[in-house]
């Protein structure tokens, strides 16, 4: 798997190593591309700076965009080997005149044309994508997002109503609710912690306890009620408005949602300006395959809107 990966890093950055030759920009390069930049190898005359193992290691998802990378440390030395393989096969490939051939002068114009592009986004998305950008998105979706109330709840699960009403007088006389939950309960996930649910919003309970619990109130034991796995008693152990998510938490998907509307909208104003003839006909719909998700379609909503909640099954915990 390894030597697939270093061999697709390989044939890409042949590609751009081609790309500087056709470009006649093969010369020895003595000034550092960037500010504080160190020339760590010299292959046939030719520098290898530091940031050209930096960008190798961030093209195969080793670092982040920006992240500093010790230039002692082995992952920097397994790059720059790579990086040195890479000048030495281009370099042979351009002696062998491969980079004249018309398909890889096609696979070289397709290769300039995806990086050039790419350096366009970037520069974009990083004039647009600011802390304060991701600030005021925050700050507007906290307005926006409704926080739902949380129950902090025990649950004992017996076979019949008639056992759960027995439970139920016990309870009501004062008997421990972690002992009975050991004792009597049924259900495997919650008996050993005293029938402890954690924390949860009613919208991520299957329907029997939502309904049960729904005017429930602090202290009050609810049920029985009928449910999957047998007749359930609840006792909520305590209310309160759910957290809101941390903008920390949100960062990530703010960042995803704000880099998408800025590519989204230079890609509109790039094909409202210019002439687009699709040449082809519409793909056919085969039957039975997935639907086609469209280009445009729009990106998950940022942390803090309102979302459908997962099925949850009574017996997992949602919070402590």
């Amino acid at each position: 798997m390894k030597s697939s990966v270093r061999l697709v890093s390989l044939i890409s950055a042949m590609t751009c190593a081609l790309l500087l030759a056709a470009c006649g920009q093969n010369k020895v390069a003595e000034k550092p591309p960037e500010p504080g930049d160190t020339a760590v190898a010299r292959v046939n005359g030719q520098v290898i700076w530091a940031s050209d193992v930096k960008r190798e290691a961030v093209a195969q998802g080793l670092i982040s965009e920006g992240e500093p990378l010790d230039i002692s440390s082995e992952v920097f030395r397994q790059r720059l080997d790579e990086v040195i393989d890479q000048k030495l096969l281009a370099a042979e490939a351009t002696k062998r005149k491969l980079d004249k051939d018309p398909i890889a002068q096609r696979r070289l114009a397709a290769a300039r044309e995806r990086i050039l592009g790419d350096m366009l986004v970037e520069g974009v998305v990083e004039k647009a994508v600011t802390e304060d950008a991701i600030r005021k998105l925050y700050a507007e979706q906290q307005k926006l997002s409704k926080r739902s109330e949380e129950i902090r709840a025990r649950q004992i699960i017996v076979g019949s109503q008639a056992e759960a009403e027995s439970v139920k007088k016990l309870l009501a006389s004062g008997a421990s609710f972690d002992a009975l939950a050991m004792e009597r309960s049924t259900d495997q996930a919650t008996r050993f912690n005293g029938g402890d649910l954690g924390y949860f919003t009613l919208d991520v309970m299957p329907e029997p306890y939502g309904a049960a619990l729904k005017d429930a109130q602090k202290g009050q034991l609810v049920g029985p009620f009928a449910a999957e796995g047998g007749w359930v008693i609840v006792k909520v152990e305590d209310k309160r408005t759910e957290d809101p998510i941390t903008l920390e938490a949100a960062r990530p998907q703010i960042v995803r949602f704000l880099t998408y509307d800025q590519v989204r909208d230079i890609l509109e104003k790039l094909r409202g300006g210019a002439k687009v003839d699709i040449l082809i006909g519409k793909p056919q719909d085969v039957p039975g395959a997935p639907a086609r998700e469209p280009a445009s379609a729009p990106p998950e909503p940022p942390a803090g809107a309102p979302a459908a909640p997962p099925a949850s099954a009574p017996s997992a915990p949602a919070k402590k």
